[in-house]
């Protein structure tokens, strides 16, 4: 894995590969901040972006941008530290870690630690909140209008069809098709309480398709108000391709294998 702090320009799809097999660190240039408690908990524009293996990229920040008073040592291991995060009357365990003496591909992390981004309350890139992980640089969104014809069915009945789907291309994920609601069975369609986020679009609101006696469960997403990168996908209906039977230009495809299966 090559060892750098530079900003590749474009990585070829070799290089992509190598980034998942080790790490990877660079520099970013964005001033990101975290949340917890209502307080400012970490505020930096020296930030690193890191990736590991089976891990998603994480934001690492110098110590000194961090506010280590809201932070309790919580146990030490040969290799690392971690700390629980304790602001007034709440506390959440292992909330960071750090390298005790990097060395190797991690060397640059040393006077670093990073902060598992589920157990904080909001990430901010400037000044835009930021979900589920650090915008990923390697990776690309597009969304382009099509004349396809999609059709997708669950169990042979039609939940939508249309000749106008937007198409969602997003790296490493199988391509999307975001539909015009009066395209779809809505009276087939029941709300969900779930509520799904995604750093490249996002907060989404879910829904539920009934067919006959079958519910099935959060198989349609929407986002009613997507980041400003992403604006052509307002207030359109997904489906997941990985749980539908799914039709382009009358042509049965294959099922994709995701975590979303």
């Amino acid at each position: 894995m090559t060892e750098t702090l530079a900003r590749p320009v474009a990585p070829a799809a070799e290089e992509r590969a190598r980034l998942k097999e080790g790490v990877h660190i660079e520099r970013s240039s964005r001033r990101v901040r975290t949340y917890f408690g209502n307080k400012l908990i970490a505020d930096s524009e020296h930030v690193l972006l890191v990736y590991e293996t089976r891990r998603p990229p994480a934001y690492w920040f110098p110590i000194a941008d961090v506010r280590m008073e809201c932070l309790e040592q919580s146990q030490q291991a040969e290799d690392t530290i971690r700390w629980h995060l304790v602001v007034k009357d709440r506390i959440t365990h292992n909330a960071a870690r750090a390298y005790l003496k990097p060395a190797g591909h991690r060397a640059a992390l040393e006077g670093h630690l990073t902060f598992y981004w589920d157990q904080m309350d909001a990430w901010f890139e400037e000044d835009e909140q930021v979900f589920v992980h650090p915008r990923d640089p390697y990776t690309r969104v597009d969304t382009l209008h099509s004349s396809r014809h999609v059709r997708v069915e669950i169990d042979g009945v039609t939940m939508g069809e249309t000749r106008r789907p937007m198409l969602l291309f997003e790296t490493g994920l199988p391509t999307r098709y975001y539909i015009p609601k009066v395209d779809v069975r809505l009276d087939l369609l029941e709300p969900s309480e779930s509520v799904t986020r995604c750093p490249y679009k996002g907060v989404a609101r879910n829904w539920s398709a009934r067919v006959g006696d079958q519910l099935v469960k959060d198989i349609v997403w929407s986002y009613p108000a997507p980041i400003p990168e992403c604006p052509k996908i307002e207030n359109l209906l997904s489906f997941y391709n990985e749980r539908v039977d799914l039709y382009i230009d009358g042509v049965l495809q294959d099922r994709p294998i995701t975590p979303f299966s």
